[in-house]
């Protein structure tokens, strides 16, 4: 039967919501995960990233004193063990506030440093996941030296919004868990692991994985920030003992227990490897 008038223009597949979200179109929402950050960051003039990982769940030392004042004042006298529980849980964080302390200074450090470098492309801009905790404060020590610093942010189920220090036209947002990490490796000519958990160590595997099996440069540096902690956590030496890491393997790691250390760590290995930058890499 013929119809009279004509139907509707149906949308372009690409500004259809429907199928942008469908199976057959996520290799576009990967490319544009991809094309998405290579564009914003050109034009931002970014050159090469220096990435900073560590616990999200780290407070800032004045956060964290707080906290232990309001759980001793609600705790008054009732001191029962549930209570020593919860104040002993708060004085770790405490102490844990450290790391957030130090990492905010390093990053201010890098970064003044950094912008000495000029600014045609920006070097060794700092990267961080974009969340709370060390990542947040990463970021906030950048832009307290007055710089740009980067936020790599992923959706997870519980809602984690990007802390307030990243530069706004350098926060991104991933779906897809390896393109973000992507985006860590591909710019990084540094890692520097503070404390943290499941999710620092996943970066960290990955990282150094890619060196040893020379996907990445073993120029990169590799800053394992902490020992105290990380002693404890992991027993490197063993690895090597045991025979599932080479002595060689051991050796692309670097250590640092305080900020200065820290720093000489990143501007030498950063003079000597990195300060002209190698667009081919």
């Amino acid at each position: 039967m013929k119809r009279s008038g004509h139907l509707p223009m149906p949308p372009l597949a690409y500004q259809d919501p429907v199928f942008m979200e469908s199976l057959p179109a996520r290799p576009l929402r990967i490319l544009a995960e991809y094309i998405d950050p290579i564009n914003r960051l050109r034009r931002a003039g970014v050159g090469d990233t220096i990435v900073m990982f560590g616990s999200a769940r780290i407070l800032s030392k004045d956060r964290a004193e707080a906290a232990l004042k309001r759980l001793q004042a609600a705790a008054g006298r009732k001191r029962t063990r549930e209570w020593h529980t919860k104040i002993g849980a708060a004085k770790s964080i405490v102490g844990m506030s450290r790391y957030y302390e130090e990492a905010r200074e390093l990053s201010r450090k890098i970064t003044a440093w950094a912008m000495t470098l000029g600014a045609q492309p920006k070097r060794f801009v700092i990267c961080s996941g974009g969340g709370p905790g060390i990542m947040e404060a990463a970021n906030r020590g950048a832009a307290e030296a007055g710089g740009s610093s980067i936020g790599l942010s992923i959706q997870l189920p519980h809602e984690q919004r990007p802390n307030p220090y990243i530069s706004p036209e350098l926060n991104f947002c991933f779906h897809y868990f390896f393109m973000r990490k992507l985006w860590f490796a591909q710019m990084a000519k540094a890692l520097i692991v503070f404390p943290g958990g499941f999710g620092t160590m996943d970066e960290l595997w990955e990282m150094l994985t890619l060196m040893q099996t020379g996907k990445l440069s073993s120029k990169h540096l590799i800053l394992i920030y902490g020992r105290e902690y990380w002693d404890k956590v992991l027993n490197w030496k063993h690895m090597v003992r045991t025979g599932t890491i080479s002595e060689q393997d051991y050796e692309m790691l670097q250590f640092a227990d305080d900020v200065d250390e820290a720093f000489e760590h990143v501007r030498r290995e950063m003079e000597k490897y990195h300060l002209a930058l190698d667009t081919n890499e």
